[in-house]
């Protein structure tokens, strides 16, 4: 059957739609990767990113409103503000990692520098891949759609 999705049916409760508008440009990924760096202060955001300060507002504003970062006061000086990674936010260094991936693959042709390790062994981190269950590596033409009424009724059996 292959990889294809009824998309007209579920066009409404799609969560790729969802994700990129949460997530969906530029800026948004690079305020992430800012603070998956350990970035927490507007002014260090901006002047690392050079952004502008009403679009670096405006992101920042609406990555706490979704959930991926929250506001909170500087423990050392509560006149000062944090933007700390939330669950959620940390749930998105996967696809970070592996647009890093693609993008050295398909953009630049070259690996990036400084490499990302494994901070224990100091070993670059493998290729972000799919897996089945059973932790096999699958590739495109090993997946396909089925709904989860299908998946209930096979737990069943």
């Amino acid at each position: 059957m292959g990889l294809r999705e009824p998309l007209a049916e579920i066009a409404a409760e799609c969560s790729l739609p969802k994700a990129l508008e949460a997530m969906g440009e530029r800026w948004a990924f690079l305020i992430l990767r800012a603070a998956f760096n350990g970035l927490k202060h507007f002014e260090e955001i901006q002047s690392n990113l050079g952004i502008a300060r009403n679009i670096l507002a405006n992101r920042l504003g609406r990555l706490v409103d979704v959930g991926i970062l929250s506001r909170e006061p500087c423990p050392e000086d509560r006149r000062k503000i944090e933007y700390r990674l939330t669950e959620k936010g940390l749930d998105l260094l996967p696809t970070m990692i592996a647009l890093r991936q693609w993008g050295e693959k398909w953009e630049t042709g070259t690996p990036s520098n400084p490499v990302l390790v494994d901070q224990r062994d100091q070993m670059p981190i493998a290729p972000i891949r799919v897996y089945s269950h059973d932790l096999r590596p699958l590739a495109w033409e090993d997946l396909c759609f089925v709904y989860r009424e299908e998946l209930d009724a096979k737990a069943a059996e």
